[in-house]
């Protein structure tokens, strides 16, 4: 099949940082092209992929020092998809809601993964006027707010399976990775390392619009020896960091669409405790892959339970449900479901 890929390009494809939406569209593509698939990927130029490389930019715009107007050089990126439209037998978009206009005029059948929250108003008006464009979700939580918008399927993300290593014997400290902002629960998180004793490894991006969150929230309560802050890690350091951990802390309080950190820290063996907002209760697997806690007081008393999960178990569990093999599966499916609608609306 020949199909292309339209990545934000806030991020490079695979981000060299913190990144989740570029991440799950570099998996995507590298697992659809080692199946033999002809994928384009359309993505800043940095991007690292054995797809064919379209960019109207060279930088990822958050990194990049002459920061770019996003608006502009987006639609650039657009004007090239659709150029080029004819050349492929489906274009799949990860670019939230910029390319809608021009994607139901387009004959060649598109369908939109929404990567973002969607409880925001006037989404809803939004996706009534383009009802006829097809949409992924990544979790059964995130699509609430718009039951009628055009739903084709629930994709959960997926991760390569050599990605990460195991580890089999449970870690001394807790950890923390994402990004500092009130709604990923990191000040919670230090609170559960307080009250229960056992340090806490905070790797974690500091967005400028978080940055007077972290002087008065955060910062204050790093110590460096129960309270480590480590700041942005790449992939790389991903399998030792969350590895070597007790569990993964995932107190947040938002309604989280998917959480890939979750599946990340499967991967490595390591369980989470994680509060039961948005998507929690679909990837969990209640006291196999880790806890949901229903509190701040339930999760610091998870965390001695945390010690007797088998991680082994949780390795398996992340393979049975969470591998990249496994969406790259089930989004063909679904482009395959995009082209007969599409082809079901043209006239004989």
């Amino acid at each position: 099949m020949r199909i292309a890929q339209v990545a934000p390009l806030d991020e490079s494809v695979p981000p060299r940082l913190y990144g989740g939406t570029e991440r799950i569209v570099s998996y995507l593509t590298e697992t659809l092209v080692q199946a033999g698939h002809e994928v384009t990927l359309f993505a800043s130029g940095d991007s690292v992929t054995g797809a064919e490389l379209i960019s109207v930019w060279d930088h990822a715009l958050r990194l990049d020092r002459r920061k770019a107007e996003p608006h502009a050089v987006h639609l650039a990126l657009l004007e090239q998809v659709f150029k080029r439209a004819d050349a492929y037998d489906v274009i799949h978009f990860h670019t939230e809601q910029v390319h809608l206009p021009l994607a139901v005029r387009c004959a060649t059948p598109c369908l939109t993964t929404l990567h973002n929250r969607l409880d925001t108003p006037g989404l809803e008006l939004l996706y009534a006027e383009y009802r006829a464009h097809p949409l992924v979700s990544i979790s059964e939580s995130q699509r609430r707010p718009l039951p009628l918008a055009n739903w084709l399927a629930t994709i959960h993300h997926g991760l390569p399976s050599e990605l990460h290593t195991p580890t089999k014997t449970p870690g001394k400290y807790l950890a923390f990775l994402g990004r500092v902002c009130s709604e990923k629960g990191v000040r919670q998180a230090i609170e559960i390392a307080r009250r229960t004793g056992v340090p806490l490894k905070i790797a974690a991006k500091v967005a400028r619009k978080d940055r007077d969150y972290f002087a008065t929230e955060v910062e204050p309560r790093i110590d460096g020896s129960l309270i480590e802050f480590i700041g942005e890690i790449g992939e790389h350091e991903k399998t030792s960091f969350l590895g070597e951990a007790l569990a993964l802390l995932f107190p947040i309080s938002w309604p989280e669409p998917f959480g890939l950190v979750m599946i990340e820290a499967m991967a490595c063996g390591t369980p989470t405790i994680a509060l039961n907002r948005g998507s929690v209760p679909e990837i969990i697997d209640e006291g196999v892959t880790g806890f949901i806690a229903q509190n701040v007081d339930d999760a610091v008393g998870c965390v001695e339970s945390v010690r007797h999960l088998d991680r082994t178990a949780c390795r398996e569990r992340f393979e049975q449900r969470f591998s990249a093999a496994r969406m790259s599966r089930e989004y063909l499916r679904a482009y395959e479901s995009v082209r007969e609608l599409q082809h079901g609306r043209r006239p004989s």
